[in-house]
Formats: C-alpha cells, sequence, structure tokens
C-alpha cells in the first residue's frame, strides 16, 4: 500500500514538475528580454553625447548571424525529425546545430578582434562609448548563448541516452525555446546595431 502511495506521489510530482518547465522558462526569458532592453535603452541615450563615434559592424557580425539563423532551422528540422521518430536524423541535425552554435561564438570572438584592430577598445584610455556599448552588449549575448551550448549538449547526451520519444520530448523542447530565444535575441541585437548607429 505504502508503495503505491509513494508511486502515486512520485508521478504527481514529475507531472507537476513538467507542468511548471515552460512557464519557468518563459519568466526567464522575460527577464533577458527586459535586461537586454535596458541595456539597448542605454545604449540610444547615450547616442547624444558628444563623444559618440559611429563605425560599420565587423563582417563577422553577418556572417555570425547567418549561423545562428542556420542553428535555429537546423534545431527546428532536429525536433520534427524526432516528433517522427527518425532518431538519427534527429541527433545528426541537432549536433549540426551545435557546431553552427560554435561557429556563432568564434565569428564573435573575429568581430570584437576586427574591431580592435581598427582602434576600437572595449576599455581603456582608447576606448569610446559606443566601442564599449556594443562590444558589452555583444559578450553578454555570447554568455547567454553559451549557456544556450551547454543546453545542447545536454540534449545532444539525453539524445545519446534514448531520454526522448516522439510523446515525450518536453526536455527537447526546453532547450528549443532557449536556443531559439537566443536566435531571436541576437537578430533583434543586429538589426538594432545596424539601423541605429
Amino acid at each position: 500500500m505504502n508503495m503505491i502511495k509513494e508511486q502515486t506521489l512520485e508521478q504527481e510530482y514529475v507531472a507537476a514538475k513538467k507542468k511548471s518547465a515552460k512557464p519557468m522558462l518563459w519568466i526567464s526569458m522575460i527577464s533577458m528580454v527586459m535586461f537586454f532592453a535596458g541595456l539597448t535603452s542605454a545604449y540610444v541615450i547615450s547616442m547624444k553625447r558628444d563623444d559618440w563615434v559611429s563605425f560599420e559592424l565587423p563582417q563577422s557580425f553577418y556572417i555570425s548571424t547567418f549561423l545562428i539563423v542556420a542553428s535555429s532551422v537546423t534545431l527546428f528540422l532536429s525536433q520534427r525529425f524526432l516528433k517522427q521518430d527518425k532518431r538519427q536524423l534527429s541527433l545528426i541535425t541537432v549536433i549540426i546545430t551545435l557546431l553552427l552554435g560554435v561557429g556563432f561564438i568564434w565569428q564573435q570572438y573575429v568581430g570584437f578582434n576586427q574591431l580592435r584592430s581598427i582602434g576600437l577598445f572595449f576599455t581603456g584610455p582608447e576606448s569610446t562609448v559606443s566601442t564599449s556599448f556594443i562590444i558589452g552588449i555583444t559578450f553578454m549575448h555570447v554568455l547567454h548563448l553559451i549557456a544556450g551550448i551547454i543546453v545542447l549538449f545536454v540534449v545532444i547526451y539525453n539524445h545519446f541516452k534514448y531520454k526522448y520519444k516522439s510523446d515525450d520530448m518536453l526536455g527537447f523542447e526546453l532547450g528549443a525555446i532557449f536556443w531559439h530565444f537566443v536566435d531571436i535575441l541576437w537578430i533583434y541585437l543586429f538589426f538594432f546595431f545596424y539601423f541605429i548607429r
């Protein structure tokens, strides 16, 4: 009798945990949106300063934008393959997503170096408010993307362990929602920096 009661309580706990997982993720993403909205608002206000410097976005930021959009496409395909029980294709496309994400981070690093090569620095006597903002905001996004990379590693690990099925994909779905969110966030930042200089 006690064993049945314990199993029932455990099932209820798992069901409650699953039910609250997506709302908790959405709440954390809303807080991230507010954080970046604050940073970009400060950027707009600071543009009125006399020492504001305008400059072209590094070429690598364009490449990284392509890579992160492509990564969202491959993750979408991976999720679709998993729903169709095509596990091998799903695993391959989620690994491609991971590689595209790493490529994005590399291109961001290249972009920081391109800014430095034309004399634009984040800190120090040669830094400007505009470069400090763009590098700082971009770096904060990269930190969120690194969290996304960790999430993808967890998804890949669980994929190998056969934890996802076409009728039980919550962990995969949570990872995909976060990854797509980070993708959309970068697209917003890219167009923000492109049009507001």
